[in-house]
């Protein structure tokens, strides 16, 4: 009896989703640019957490690979929860720059109104995760 040989029916499918498609390329990009640009990344962390840099490159790592997993149909209930968990970790970070922007290097002259409006966007980004990969009715 031959061995199953692989074939492009073994190959994970591309969501058909154009929010799951949208979300992925959102989340993969916005990644990548903790490594290609880690600095104001690194400027948010509250103190009180260690290894800044590091934190910083393993937070792009789970946001890049979220998105990629956000690509694939199979993969939608990994990247629902992993993304869910990403944007609750990060969370944080985006309090104390709304807390304490007189902290942060570098920050561009933001209105006070505008940072602590952004922490609602993390609501609004796991309802998108959520919807982008729930599976098919």
């Amino acid at each position: 009896m031959r061995e199953h040989d692989a074939s492009m029916s073994d190959l994970p499918t591309l969501t058909s989703k154009p929010s799951a498609r949208l979300l992925g390329l959102t989340f993969t990009l916005a990644g990548l640019l903790h490594f290609i640009r880690p600095a104001p990344y690194e400027a948010i962390m509250p103190p009180f957490l260690p290894a800044h840099r590091e934190l910083v490159l393993l937070s792009g790592a789970a946001e890049s690979a979220g998105g990629i997993a956000a690509f694939f149909a199979r993969a939608h209930p990994f990247a629902r929860w992993w993304l869910i968990a990403v944007l609750v970790a990060v969370f944080p970070a985006n309090l104390y720059m709304a807390l304490h922007p007189e902290d942060i290097k570098g920050l561009p002259d933001i209105s006070t109104w505008t940072l602590w409006a952004r922490l609602p966007l993390q609501l609004a980004l796991i309802a998108w995760v959520l919807r982008a990969t729930r599976p098919p009715e």
